[in-house]
């Protein structure tokens, strides 16, 4: 391949060596404009273009030599790689980014906990279906106390299985650890949260498999904080992770390179 086949960019300090039929992918682009000398303002220097910011270039090239737009799950700066789309004038990338389900907020999750003898959990959920989802996990269960050995209706504990309490379709409440509410004698609560089959009563144990159990679900903790200095309650927050997932331009839409050929093969 010889160098006149090769383009090189300094994009925010960093150097990206390419093939120049990859910049002009899109002939309308500020790429393409400034490597033909068509764009007034901006010229090459020493054989290479210049641009100032070059922190999401890595996208914007990937999806010059694809045709796609690949981000990783955890990407959430879509706003600005929208900007730069518009910056250098991709206007294929810029219909991309306009999808909706890319600019509305993820849906977050917050878990408050609050651990004395008795450990107290509320899950709130901006998105109601992962609510109904942990409420079909997560099961309940009261061991009552056996009667005393000297009674004549002795018998053994038994396990008494209960769902969490739903004040809203946004919230579940939910407990575990030593229980006097029945018949004023200390029992216990226990927590499973399927496909773990272990019944926990320690409030530390129930939020660490909670936080397992989101984290399965595709969520990311993204910070932690105490709501409540005085009873110590505790809110971690979380939010949905978008799948990597590849976005391609529309099939039916010709690219803008075909499009100019067949204009000028009309002209002639």
């Amino acid at each position: 391949m010889s160098s006149q086949e090769l383009v090189t960019l300094s994009v925010g300090g960093k150097i990206f060596t390419t093939r120049c039929s990859t910049i002009k992918q899109f002939p309308a682009s500020w790429l393409t404009r400034t490597l033909d000398g068509k764009d007034q303002e901006f010229k090459m220097v020493g054989g290479q273009i210049f641009v100032e910011d070059g922190v999401l270039f890595s996208f914007i090239l990937d999806f010059l030599r694809t045709q796609q737009l690949l981000l990783p799950t955890d990407f959430s700066d879509y706003l600005r790689l929208q900007r730069e789309a518009l910056f250098y004038e991709l206007d294929p990338l810029v219909a991309l980014l306009n999808q909706e389900h890319l600019l509305q907020p993820r849906p977050a999750l917050e878990v408050h906990f609050l651990s004395n003898t008795q450990a107290f959990f509320k899950v709130f959920g901006f998105c109601s279906k992962t609510i109904e989802m942990l409420t079909g996990r997560i099961t309940v269960f009261i061991e009552q106390p056996s009667a005393p050995a000297w009674s004549s209706n002795s018998v053994p504990p038994q396990n008494l299985p209960l769902l969490p309490q739903r004040p809203s379709y946004h919230d579940l409440v939910f407990q575990c650890g030593s229980d006097s509410t029945i018949d004023n004698q200390a029992g216990l609560r226990y927590v499973s949260i399927k496909p773990d089959n272990r019944k926990l009563a320690n409030g530390t144990n129930v939020l660490g498999l909670l936080i397992d159990t989101l984290l399965m679900e595709g969520f990311h903790l993204v910070s932690t904080r105490t709501v409540s200095p005085e009873d110590k309650t505790e809110c971690y927050s979380f939010e949905r992770m978008q799948r990597s997932e590849a976005l391609a331009m529309n099939k039916t839409v010709k690219p803008e390179a075909t499009i100019m050929s067949e204009q000028s093969q009309k002209k002639k």
